[in-house]
């Protein structure tokens, strides 16, 4: 029995790409903090559509957590077929007036823990007929974005990581894509610590995390490289590589700017 690992997958874009995959017989393992939400999770989406699913609640931030989450896999004998890197957030301020623990515990999280998954899992995704790596990016990721910018380096880095790893195993089973969402309804914003104005904006151009993870499933499945989800985010990211990094920037500082 082949399982489909999800990351981050308590909520959000996470849950909702869990979800978008049960709807496709495919049977889950989640990984997220909240124990009470993947428990929840779990159970919903075992009777609902008749799969098998399991979850571990951990703080990946946490050095030694792609270790735990292999002895938790070895222990319990899971073939694991999809590999769903999910799990990130952002934190929103000026880089020298944020702490030097919270941008290593999100660089942790939204670097290390993607490249580790991915180096711990190859060789039980390479025993397949037929296996995916999907990590999780940004638009973020394609231009500098002051005062979110930690946060876009860490997505900049999921996106170079994953069109060199999508190279590295072209010719073994494993397919490699990356997901870039745009502004999307989740919990993003105010985990980022961003103010009510800011997240008004967000709201105006934000996709339905479901309908995130249909495009970002269905790409998957489809061998797709970078997955857009949405023309406004297709064409914002295009527009980063025909106009001077620059201009795009300097949009983002005015969109995200603090008051300090």
């Amino acid at each position: 029995m082949a399982y489909a690992l999800i990351t981050g997958a308590s909520g959000g874009i996470g849950l909702a790409l869990a979800i978008e995959l049960a709807k496709r017989k495919t049977n889950l393992l989640l990984i997220a903090r909240s124990e009470n939400n993947l428990a929840k999770a779990c159970d919903e989406l075992r009777a609902k559509y008749g799969i098998t699913t399991s979850y571990l609640a951990i703080d990946l931030s946490l050095n030694d957590s792609v270790e735990k989450i292999e002895s938790w896999i070895k222990q319990n004998s899971f073939s694991v077929n999809i590999l769903i890197n999910n799990a990130g957030y952002g934190i929103w301020g000026r880089v020298d007036t944020t702490s030097r623990e919270a941008l290593n515990n999100m660089m942790q999280l939204n670097m290390n823990v993607v490249a580790n998954l991915c180096h711990a899992f190859i060789p039980e995704l390479k025993k397949h007929e037929k296996s995916y790596i999907l990590n999780v990016a940004s638009t973020a990721a394609y231009q500098a974005v002051p005062t979110l910018t930690t946060y876009a380096a860490t997505k900049a880095f999921v996106v170079l990581f994953t069109r060199g790893l999508r190279s590295e195993l072209k010719n073994t089973p494993i397919s490699v894509s990356c997901l870039s969402p745009g502004a999307t309804s989740t919990s993003f914003v105010d985990r980022a610590g961003m103010n009510s104005s800011l997240k008004e904006k967000a709201e105006k151009f934000s996709m339905k995390a479901s309908d995130v993870a249909k495009i970002g499933i269905n790409g998957m499945f489809k061998g797709k490289a970078e997955i857009l989800p949405g023309f406004v985010n297709w064409i914002s990211v295009h527009l980063t590589y025909l106009m001077p990094k620059s201009i795009p920037e300097k949009i983002a500082e005015g969109l995200y700017k603090t008051k300090n």
